[in-house]
């Protein structure tokens, strides 16, 4: 039985010792090729999800692990009558989309929906609102990415599934950023950055403090640049704080950050991701909702000329009667830039077919305004509200909410024939019934020698060597009974030979 599954579940509770069952045991050194994943069970009013890491480093065959909050009914002991009495009363009722065993069924269906948080700077504090849109319209969500601020965004929304608490903490972080006593303290002198990174490390690891990324309720991931590498990283695992501030590290503000495994530079994601719909896809999520907060296209800039005096532009700017000038300064123009490196990719996610892409309107609003926190967000609220409300009238959130298996069974040729058609998993049973029988090829006789092979003629000459080495011995016979024997000989050699012919064109 397990050697046919298509995967494997482990529960375990998540309040208890990671111990290694014997079953288990017997799983890593069979030979089973189903994919493990680890489930972890914690009360609904217990502590939240920690040591993960544990459970997962004494399993390392696990492909994938989830944390589900359970009702008190889950852990108690009843009898077999009371326990199908109170399953009837809970049956009865109608399932919740946003319960975390509706989202594992979702997973491990295919089914998953995603949430991809894209960088921008203040910009990114309208996802707040958008989330506050999303989760007022019944919509679930199974996993979440994000880059630079979206990073900080989909942390909080994965570890806190809560709007209100999400919005709190993410504002708390914005004014903290508005503080110019605290960047003043940070200023270095400027080799690799501006700012030794140590103020905006303390701010990032004051709002997770020692959470790990295995500990979230929901799948979590992020995205930053290995300038060691050359490469793009996908970060599942390891400290919260320390990706997501790698993640939002912008070159010539903050220095690269060491990465505790391996010692690689790591630098902000948008450099090479800025909104990682792809590897949420790639991760199995069936939809990705894609909200992007990264810079646009700016034709009104100012133009200054071959140099640029930034006390000038300093004096601009307190000047009251001085002409206004429009001028990128060097976290926009990082951002920009991010934005350049990604505009190939960008277009490919948006114009995908399991992407729904947002834009909230926020184009007007500068990287660094985190100050406007309130106005961003409930800009990125309305837009989100207008919008879903939209998705619900064109039965896009029902299109979402859909078994794709179901979907495929109903494409199903008729004449196909389907052993379970409510099977969720991939049924080899069905595939096997698919495949047409071989039919037999007829070759003319006629056309027979050309299919004759080397060792056909080996055959056929060894044969006629025994009839020469046969005749001298027979000659005491009746000459009709040799003849006739010899043309029964010549007979078969022919018949091998249609034989042999047969089978290799075959």
């Amino acid at each position: 039985c397990i050697r046919q599954a298509d995967c494997i579940i482990i529960v375990g509770l998540g309040e208890q010792e990671p111990t290694v069952g014997e079953l288990e045991r017997m799983l890593e050194s069979s030979a089973v090729r189903a994919q493990k994943q680890l489930v972890l069970l914690h009360r609904e009013d217990g502590p939240p999800p920690s040591g993960t890491a544990e459970w997962l480093n004494m399993r390392s065959w696990i492909s994938r692990h989830h944390h589900l909050s359970c009702p008190r009914r889950v852990f108690s002991r009843r009898s077999l009558p009371k326990l199908r009495e109170l399953y009837q009363r809970v049956f009865e009722k109608r399932p919740d989309r946003h319960s975390d065993f509706s989202r594992l069924a979702r997973i491990l269906t295919g089914n998953g929906i995603a949430l991809v948080l894209g960088g921008g700077g203040a910009r990114g504090c309208s996802q707040v609102g958008v989330l506050r849109a999303l989760n007022e319209s019944g919509i679930p969500i199974d996993m979440v990415g994000g880059t630079s601020i979206g990073s900080l965004m989909g942390a909080l929304y994965a570890e806190d599934r809560s709007h209100t608490r999400m919005r709190i903490r993410a504002r708390e972080w914005a004014m903290e950023m508005t503080s110019k006593f605290s960047k003043a303290l940070d200023f270095t002198y400027p080799w690799a950055s501006m700012f030794t990174g140590a103020a905006f490390n303390s701010s990032i690891s004051n709002v997770f403090k020692s959470k790990q990324i295995e500990d979230l309720w929901i799948t979590y991931f992020n995205i930053t640049t290995d300038i060691t590498a050359s490469a793009m990283r996908v970060h599942t695992d390891g400290s919260l704080w320390r990706y997501v501030r790698a993640s939002m590290s912008l070159s010539g503000y903050l220095p690269p950050l060491c990465d505790p495994k391996d010692g690689h530079l790591l630098m902000d994601g948008g450099y090479i991701n800025n909104l990682p719909a792809d590897v949420a896809r790639s991760m199995g999520a069936k939809v990705v909702i894609a909200i992007d907060v990264g810079s646009r296209n700016e034709t009104s800039l100012t133009n200054y000329g071959d140099c640029l005096s930034g006390w000038w532009l300093l004096w601009n700017r307190f000047n009251p009667l001085a002409e206004k000038v429009k001028v990128l300064n060097m976290a926009e123009i990082q951002t920009r830039l991010a934005y350049v490196c990604c505009v190939r990719q960008l277009e490919l996610v948006r114009d995908s077919d399991y992407c729904e892409y947002i834009r909230p309107p926020i184009d007007h609003y500068g990287t660094l305004d985190f100050s406007k926190f309130d106005e961003i967000s409930e800009v990125g609220y309305q837009h989100g509200k207008t919008l879903f409300d939209l998705w619900h009238r064109n039965s896009v959130v029902d299109s979402m909410l859909k078994d794709r298996h179901q979907e495929e069974f109903h494409k199903t040729k008729t004449g196909h024939v389907v052993t379970c058609p409510n099977a969720s998993f991939t049924d080899l049973a069905e595939i096997v019934s698919r495949i047409e029988p071989v039919k037999n090829v007829l070759i003319n006789e006629d056309q027979s020698d050309e299919y004759q092979t080397d060792y056909d003629e080996e055959a056929v000459e060894s044969a006629l060597s025994d009839l020469e080495a046969f005749a001298p011995s027979s000659e005491q016979t009746d000459g009709d009974e040799t003849a006739e024997t010899d043309e029964e000989v010549l007979d078969g050699v022919r018949r091998r030979r249609e034989t042999s012919s047969q089978s290799s064109h075959l």
